[in-house]
């Protein structure tokens, strides 16, 4: 029968010493990170607008949120935008670093060049977008565009064309961070299995199907499920180029949220937010839990 660990030798072999080196990190985690999800998960059981005395209205606030009728078009654009993301924004970055990572010159540059929207602060890259995007005739885009004989095109001001948008200058933001992940992945292949390939005839896209890809494939799986992730809690382009406009074609998940503790229309519904905020990382972590699943084997083989 196994004993249990004796509280003398437990302290006599450092386990109160590393307590007390942990204790500060813990404490200000739980204050910063735990105590808000539990006011979190009691505030979503109320009526509220962080004033008058809070009043316990139970499920309430999850069935108004569900009723909502602006909940499946936020749900369903969240769903368009995470979509698009992935066709662009998933491939991009590993094309990118695959051909960086072929280049015997500059790839530092090249590397930086790549890093460089990232360091712009996100709020000023939307701006800037959104200059980009003036669908008059003599916007940047429109201009661009113009020299080959296409547009002008609205831009955000079409329900078809916002959320591409959207989704454009999005992958352009974040696509360097994830470049660089997959360059450090990529210098970790063993030169010899490119060496072995070239002798059995391999060309370019034969090494990367049975070389490259098969050794990023745990960065990848990660990768797809944080950008899933991220792309489901989008929030700043919708909220800054569009508003959730035109007729509600750009609005999302999170923007919906806003709205709810901030908005005018429903005006501090702090309840419904903190209610709406539950379900959706609820969702997600039921989501990554089968995706996690469902890969094991693929990620680790």
């Amino acid at each position: 029968m196994k004993r249990g660990l004796n509280p003398k030798k437990w302290v006599q072999r450092g386990g109160l010493a590393a307590l007390l080196f942990a204790l500060p990190m813990i404490v200000i985690f739980g204050v910063f990170s735990w105590w808000p999800v539990t006011q979190s998960v009691v505030m979503s059981f109320q009526k509220t607008n962080l004033v008058s005395e809070p009043r316990w209205v139970g499920w309430d606030n999850f069935e108004w949120v569900l009723t909502d009728p602006n909940l499946p078009i936020a749900l369903k654009n969240t769903l368009w935008f995470a979509f698009l993301a992935l066709i662009f924004g998933y491939p991009i970055p590993l094309i990118g670093a695959i051909l960086m990572s072929e280049v015997r010159k500059r790839r530092g540059l090249y590397s930086a060049l790549a890093y460089l929207p990232v360091v712009v602060p996100p709020v000023v890259a939307v701006l800037l977008w959104k200059f980009f995007y003036n669908g008059a005739a003599t916007g940047v885009f429109n201009t661009i565009l113009g020299w080959f004989g296409l547009g002008p095109f609205p831009w955000l001001n079409s329900q078809d064309m916002a959320m591409p948008a959207l989704v454009l200058e999005s992958t352009w933001a974040n696509a360097g961070s994830t470049v660089i992940i997959y360059l450090a992945a990529l210098i970790g292949v063993p030169a010899e299995l490119y060496d072995a390939a070239e002798v059995d005839g391999a060309g370019i896209l034969r090494k990367l199907w049975h070389v490259t890809l098969p050794n990023l494939r745990g960065v990848l799986f990660i990768t797809f499920i944080l950008q899933i992730i991220g792309t489901a809690q989008v929030f700043l382009e919708p909220y800054l180029f569009t508003g959730g406009g035109p007729a509600n074609s750009t609005l999302t998940i999170l923007l919906l949220i806003y709205n709810y503790a901030f908005g005018a229309s429903v005006g501090a519904n702090y309840g419904a937010a903190t209610a709406l905020s539950l379900l959706l990382a609820a969702a997600l972590a039921v989501f990554s839990i089968i995706y996690f699943r469902a890969t094991r084997a693929w990620s680790t083989t």
